[in-house]
Formats: structure tokens, C-alpha cells, sequence
């Protein structure tokens, strides 16, 4: 048998006695308090594995010491000990949380072997705690997090092609990632030490842009007091991030085209080439194919940014993800803002998932935000997400085999306690059909 860390609590000098010397000889490291309060002041400064909580003391109660310590600790392991007369108050602590209870007088071995349990259920959850870490690294790549399988293969093409100097294009809808891909594409390259510079292509007009990708020479306008290196020459030895490429203007297109052929450019106003070394990843939510059709973007500039092409997945396409992003979102808005939320709720996880995300992994960031700020309890509601949507209270009577089927689903959904993997599998559908089957209808859990 292993050892933990044990602190006795009780107010008869005999009794602490007694059990220490019981537990020591078993291998235990133990400590006493000889009052409630005592044990409390002891708690702030330790961290045991185990308690042994005298229900009936004089001054603070056992009961009541077990409620404190819950609070502090949720994990810690209680064993209330009592007389016989008292059975009630121990189920009651049971009920507050504690690990089991033993009545006096007790035999030795009975109070070791439920330590032995606690051991061995602290050692199971360490076991699973392990398993999900290694799980949630298993889903991660740099900041991006996904056990889906369309992620995945995004996850295996960024491994293939970080090591390489290729021109990546990264297309995808707003909000999918794009950035983060970029990111982890130039921190696993060998250019992973020299700068990531980032160049929002749609935030600035023409000839803004033109200043900050070129730079400009002192004197090359009114406003150049002096002279400022572009992004282009700042992102030598690393890599250079076109984010919105599809928004630069045709004569901006053909300056870039020119730049990425030779590698050689002029800052605004001057006369001497510059040469940098960088690699090109450009990102867009357009398609540039069809941009290039209606003659809105060079076919040449294209060919060139689009060597090896890849497109993030919308998350309305990977709904396995929902849960791990939303909790890794609850996590760090908690973190932020202080606040004690503990987890989402079924319901409002039922929401999350129905919901189609059109802004994607963004929008999904910024609901768990929102809910965090506003909401009031211990866990997420539907009424904190700002997708929410109450379902009418009336419905009209079946008369189609369109009402009939959502009659049948609903009446499912209830017998059930509104559990989807249960309600698909007595239906005879897989989850993302009753999903999605649960939205066409608008069946949603009341109350």
C-alpha cells in the first residue's frame, strides 16, 4: 500500500493519538488538530490527501468543517467519524460531500481499508487527468486546437509544409483560423527564429499600403520626416504574412508580383534596390479563382501566391470541435475575468452545437466571452449566449408527417432527459442527424 498525507481532527487527545500512531505505522505522514477551527488554519498552509473529521466537537462542528474544506477543496478526501447516536448528521455530511463516515469504536483495519480506496480513486483520477492532458496535446498544433477529422489533415499538411521555403495561399471563410495556421506554418520552419511580420492587406487604402509593405525614404511626401523601413525588408530571414490578399488594388498586384519574382525592391521615394529574404504565406476569405475570371486579380500574382493551397475548414463542418473549443475558451475568460464558472451546461451545449457559426471559430470565442461576463451562476445557461434563441410556446397541432416526426423526436428527447447520444440511438440516427433534424423543427429544451 502507497502513503498520503493525513490530518486527524478532533478534539479528544486520546483519540488523535490513537489514530495517528494507527496510520503511522502504516507508512502515513500525519498531523493533528485538536479543533475545527485549528485544522482550518493548518489547511491554508498544507495540502492533505486525506481528513479525518470528528463529527461532534466542542466549538466548530465537523459538519461544519467539511463544508469549509469542500469549499476550499473540492477534491479533498473526508471521513467523518462519529458515535452511534449521530448516524443522521453523518449522512448528512455524506450529502455535503464526504468521502464515507466510520462509527466508534472502529477496528484499525476498517479505517485502513477505506484509506487504501481513497488512494486508490486519487490514483485513478491523476491516471485520467494524465489522459486528458496527453489527449489535449494529442488536439493541439501551436494554437490551434481540434480532434476533428477535416482539422487533422490541415494539422498533417501545415507538418509537410513548414519545413519547406513553398509559397502557401490559405483560404477560408472569416474567422477560420487562417492567421493561426500562418503562425504555426513559420513556427515549425527553419525560419522559426527570425520575424513573423503581418501584413493586413485590407486594412489600409492604396497608398498606405504602399508605404508600409515598401517602406519610404526621409522627404519621399510632405509627412516623411524621416526614413522608415517597410514590412518587406522587416520580415528578412523570416516570414511575411499577407493576410486579405484578395483586397490589394491591380497596381499594388503587379508591384507585389515584381517583389516576389526578384526578391528586390525600392522604398517609396528611393533610388537603391533592397533585397530581402522571406518566405510568402498569403491568406484570403475570396476565391481568387473567380476573382481572376472576372479580372479583379492577376492570373500571374496567383499562380505564384498558389504553389501548395490549402482551405480552413468551417466549424459548422467540424461540430466535434464545439466542446474542446468551448471549453478551452471557458477556461481563459474565466482565467481573465476572475469569475467562478465552472462548465456549460447541457442545454447551452445543446445550443452551441445547433447553431451553424457563420462567423465561425471567432463568433464561437466571442459567445463564451459574452456568456462569461453576464453570466450569474456557476455554470453557462442558454440565456448567456448571445445565439440563443427562445422557441415559441405554441406549436401547431400534428396534421403532416413532418409534425408527426417532430412530435416523435421531441417525445424522445424528454423520455430521455434531453441526452442526444441516448435519444439518436433509440431513434436509430447518428448525433449530427438528430442535430440536425432537432434545428429544422426548432426543438429546443424548455425551461
Amino acid at each position: 500500500m502507497g502513503t498520503c498525507k493525513i490530518l486527524i481532527v478532533d478534539d479528544e487527545l486520546i483519540m488523535r493519538e490513537s489514530l495517528a500512531g494507527w496510520l503511522e505505522r502504516d507508512g502515513h505522514e500525519i498531523d493533528t488538530a485538536a479543533s475545527g477551527e485549528q485544522a482550518l488554519q493548518k489547511l491554508k498552509d498544507t495540502r492533505f490527501d486525506v481528513l479525518l473529521v470528528d463529527i461532534k466537537m466542542e466549538g466548530m462542528s465537523g459538519l461544519d468543517v467539511l463544508k469549509q474544506v469542500k469549499e476550499s477543496d473540492p477534491d479533498v478526501a473526508v471521513i467523518m467519524i462519529t458515535a452511534y447516536g449521530s448516524i443522521s448528521t453523518a449522512i448528512e455530511a455524506m450529502k455535503s460531500g464526504a468521502y464515507d463516515y466510520l462509527l466508534k469504536p472502529f477496528d484499525p483495519n476498517e479505517l485502513g481499508v477505506v484509506i487504501e480506496k481513497i488512494m486508490a480513486h486519487q490514483a485513478q483520477v491523476r491516471e485520467n487527468l494524465f489522459l486528458r492532458e496527453q489527449h489535449r496535446d494529442a488536439t493541439r498544433f501551436e494554437s490551434m486546437i481540434s480532434q476533428s477529422q477535416p482539422m487533422q489533415k490541415i494539422f498533417d499538411l501545415i507538418g509537410d509544409v513548414a519545413p519547406t521555403n513553398s509559397t502557401v495561399l490559405i483560404t477560408g471563410e472569416t474567422g477560420t483560423g487562417k492567421g493561426l495556421a500562418a503562425k504555426a506554418i513559420h513556427s515549425n520552419s527553419p525560419r522559426c527564429e527570425g520575424p513573423f511580420v503581418v501584413v493586413n492587406c485590407g486594412a489600409f487604402p492604396e497608398h498606405l499600403l504602399e508605404s508600409e509593405l515598401f517602406g519610404y525614404q526621409k522627404g519621399a511626401f510632405t509627412d516623411a520626416k524621416t526614413t522608415k523601413k517597410g514590412r518587406l525588408e522587416l520580415a528578412h530571414g523570416g516570414t511575411l504574412f499577407l493576410d486579405e490578399i484578395g483586397e490589394i488594388s491591380m497596381r499594388m498586384q503587379i508591384d507585389l508580383l515584381r517583389v516576389l519574382e526578384d526578391r528586390v525592391f525600392y522604398r517609396v521615394g528611393g533610388t537603391q534596390p533592397i533585397e530581402a529574404d522571406f518566405r510568402v504565406i498569403a491568406a484570403t476569405n475570396r476565391d481568387l479563382e473567380q476573382a481572376v475570371r472576372n479580372r479583379t486579380f492577376r492570373d500571374d500574382l496567383f499562380y505564384r501566391l498558389n504553389v501548395i493551397h490549402f482551405t480552413m475548414p468551417p466549424l459548422r463542418l467540424r461540430k466535434e470541435d464545439i466542446p474542446l473549443l468551448a471549453e478551452l475558451f471557458l477556461r481563459r475568460f474565466t482565467q481573465e475575468t476572475n469569475k467562478q464558472i465552472d462548465q456549460i451546461s447541457r442545454e447551452a451545449m445543446d445550443e452551441l452545437m445547433l447553431y451553424e457559426w457563420p462567423g465561425n471559430v471567432r463568433e464561437l470565442e466571442n459567445a463564451i466571452e459574452r456568456a462569461v461576463v453576464v453570466g450569474k451562476s456557476r455554470k453557462i445557461m442558454p440565456e448567456d449566449l448571445p445565439i440563443f434563441r427562445p422557441a415559441p410556446s405554441e406549436t401547431p397541432p400534428a396534421s403532416s408527417l413532418r409534425e408527426v416526426e417532430k412530435r416523435h423526436i421531441s417525445q424522445t428527447l424528454q423520455r430521455n432527459d434531453w441526452n442526444i447520444r441516448r435519444s439518436a440511438e433509440i431513434l436509430g440516427i447518428d448525433r449530427s442527424t438528430l442535430y440536425a433534424k432537432m434545428k429544422r423543427y426548432n426543438i429546443r429544451k424548455q425551461g
